[in-house]
């Protein structure tokens, strides 16, 4: 088994600040006043917000494990059931964790094969119901709240799809609720005759769940080991008890972290082992929610193809989490030659993919007490609200009118146009060369500068075939300009990374992706479609972006959305030329 041990490599600036953080939390008692919920640990030491009552996960494993029967219980039942597929309706918190097990541990034999649909696009949602029977099919509904429009569109959906497969009165028993108890969705669950509520945590926070209920209840559903991985999430617990500053894996991460934006390296960027590729998107979110406000953020940078230490700016921290079982021979070499040209990279190492708890739990407490250094609320996460409230807006317009609102493009040309507000469209229209695709995107891609971060914001469907196509210029960018890149598939992003887009620095460069849809899909009970929603998302999350002075584009394509993909890849690798 492996240590946890955290194993570091920093430029000695870095090295020499962290040593005096250390000391600091050493002598201020502040792991002690961690563990005892301390709320003064943050927002510069005045404990004026609500940070003490997010703090249940930091004991959350402890009672997970006195709860085993309930889960041996759920994981017999689902079972017993013959289910051969789990389709998770979340979003965010509630489906990122699922996600990464999903991905990770893959099918489990004799168990269903847990599916993730967190996408209001119409063509996702109906790609959903079509890779599954439905009748041998197990919904989970992960709320917290219960009032978010995502899992409450998805749940009417499926549960309409259900009670025309098996009627309405057997539609229930295929639905099991995760939900704070209290919620809208508990007494939806109650009233529609749901297989099992299960309860979260309302001192848990939804990037902080993953070993609570929302994580937990999934992984027994998709018939994982759940003592092994609560016991192994208890080594992480254990690990980040260490009195030892220095030798406490989460807590001396969180001061790298913490002590390294406070220098200026503000982007963290992840490589894995190809095993547990997904646990960046979960480290994703936690990040950014928990950092970007306040004009201070860490913008974590997942599934950048590493490159030569060239490409790289000094903006960077790295961290590499490694499964020792895997070929890393290549990417070793890579992360060696990072830390020797003085960049910072932190480094675990796990022996099995059922340490990766232990890891969940250590970033957990990484990511606060870089809150804390940063002089942070770890735990609100105030713009992802201004994006919710845009797209109420919207929707409620079309509601009441028929239509969402139309903007003028600035630019119209081969079936691909171009959207940006006042000010931003007459600095592009004022320093493009011309009037083409290529013109445009010159004169934004211009706009990026050294320590800059360039994110595309993709409302479409996502598939490999759409990744792979916008993963291709990206890279085109971060080696053309030598900055960070992201990105993320709407409207998953709006509940992770989007915190830091629009609360953080201004230094993100932003390319919006949206398009026609060749399909739509109506929802039950609603005067617009999951096509408007996904519309209003996309205009929502661009409104709030354009309030904070973002530089932002958005760029609309047709109904063929892979050939509007390539006319961009195209556009852009002239315009990088």
């Amino acid at each position: 088994m492996s240590s946890l041990e955290l194993q570091v490599s920093l430029p000695s600036a870095l090295q020499s600040t962290v040593a005096t953080t250390a000391a600091d939390w050493h002598n201020g008692n502040k792991l002690g006043r961690l563990f005892a919920k301390d709320a003064s640990l943050w927002t510069s030491g005045q404990g004026s917000d609500d940070e003490s009552i997010w703090l249940g996960w930091l004991d959350i494993v402890e009672r997970q494990l006195g709860d085993l029967q309930s889960f041996a219980a759920l994981r017999d039942d689902v079972k017993a059931a013959g289910f051969e597929h789990a389709l998770l309706l979340g979003m965010g918190g509630s489906s990122l964790c699922p996600e990464v097990l999903s991905l990770t541990y893959g099918h489990q034999a004799g168990f269903p094969k847990l599916h993730i649909v967190d996408s209001t696009d119409p063509a996702q949602v109906a790609a959903a119901r079509a890779a599954v029977n439905l009748k041998k099919t197990v919904c989970i509904v992960a709320s917290k709240s219960g009032s978010t429009l995502e899992p409450n569109i998805l749940k009417d959906y499926f549960f309409s799809e259900m009670q025309k497969e098996v009627g309405a009165a057997e539609a229930g028993k295929h639905f099991i609720a995760i939900t704070d108890p209290g919620s809208k969705m508990e007494a939806v669950a109650k009233a529609d005759g749901f297989r099992h509520i299960f309860y979260g945590d309302k001192t848990i926070g939804g990037r902080f769940s993953a070993l609570s209920n929302f994580g937990i209840v999934p992984a027994a559903v998709a018939g994982l080991d759940v003592p092994k991985f609560l016991q192994q999430a208890k080594r992480g617990v254990d690990a980040a008890h260490t009195a030892e500053i220095t030798k406490n894996p989460g807590v001396l991460l969180g001061i790298i972290l913490g002590d390294a934006h406070n220098a200026g390296r503000d982007k963290l960027t992840f490589f894995t082992s190809p095993q547990i590729f997904d646990l960046g998107a979960w480290l994703e979110q936690l990040i950014a929610e928990s950092t970007g406000k306040l004009g201070k953020g860490i913008t974590p940078v997942d599934r950048e193809t590493i490159g030569a230490p060239s490409v790289y700016g000094n903006d960077r921290v790295f961290a590499y989490i490694r499964l020792s079982t895997a070929d890393n021979t290549a990417l070793d070499a890579k992360v060696d030659a990072l830390a020797a040209a003085g960049h910072p990279v932190v480094r675990f190492t796990i022996d099995d993919v059922y340490e990766l708890p232990a890891i969940f739990y250590l970033w957990e407490i990484a990511v606060s007490v870089a809150g804390s250094v940063m002089g942070i609320n770890t735990f609100n996460q105030p713009d992802v609200e201004a994006a919710k409230i845009e797209t109420r807006k919207l929707t409620d317009e079309y509601a009441a009118t028929g239509k969402l609102a139309e903007h003028e493009p600035i630019l119209d040309v081969d079936g691909i146009k171009l959207f940006a507000d006042e000010s931003y469209g007459q600095t592009l229209s004022t320093t493009a060369s011309g009037k083409t695709l290529t013109d445009y995107l010159k004169a934004h891609l211009a706009q990026i500068k050294q320590h800059d971060y360039f994110a595309t914001l993709a409302y479409i469907e996502m598939t490999q075939e759409h990744e792979d196509l916008i993963q291709s210029f990206r890279m085109l960018v971060r080696n053309d300009k030598t900055v960070a890149t992201c990105l993320g598939f709407g409207p998953r992003f709006l509940h992770s990374t989007g915190q830091d887009y629009k609360g953080g620095p201004n230094t993100g460069v932003f390319l919006q992706i949206t398009a026609d849809h060749a399909v739509d899909v109506s929802i039950p009970n609603a005067k617009y479609t999951f096509g408007v929603v996904i519309d209003a998302q996309a205009a929502g999350d661009l409104a709030v972006l354009q309030q904070r002075g973002r530089r932002a584009l958005r760029v609309h394509l047709g109904a063929d959305v892979s050939k509007g993909l390539n006319q961009l890849g195209l556009a852009i690798t002239e315009a990088l030329a």
